[in-house]
C-alpha cells in the first residue's frame, strides 16, 4: 500500500514564537489551526509529529509538509 501524501498547508515555513514546552506539529496539512495539529488527521493514516523546545525563540516550521527535518523547516518547497 503506497503512503499517504500530505496536503501542503502553504509553499512556505510558518515562523512561530515558541515557549518551552511540548507542540503537535500537523503533518497531513488539514489542520485548521497550522502549523498544529488539530486532529483533522484522523482516518488519513497520519499522525503529528510530537517535539520540546526548551528554549523561547522563533522557530521555522515547515509549511508544505515534505521537510526531511519535520517539523522545521529545511528548504524544501524552493524544489515544489
Amino acid at each position: 500500500m503506497d503512503e499517504p501524501k500530505p496536503v501542503m498547508a502553504q509553499k512556505s515555513p510558518y515562523g512561530v514564537e515558541l515557549k518551552p514546552g511540548r507542540y503537535a506539529w500537523c503533518r497531513c496539512g488539514r489542520s485548521n489551526k497550522q502549523p498544529f495539529c488539530d486532529g483533522s488527521h484522523r482516518g488519513t493514516g497520519f499522525s503529528p509529529v510530537l517535539f520540546e523546545v526548551t528554549e523561547p525563540k522563533t522557530y521555522w516550521l515547515c509549511g508544505c509538509k515534505h521537510t526531511k527535518g519535520q517539523p522545521f523547516c529545511d528548504g524544501t518547497h524552493k524544489t515544489l
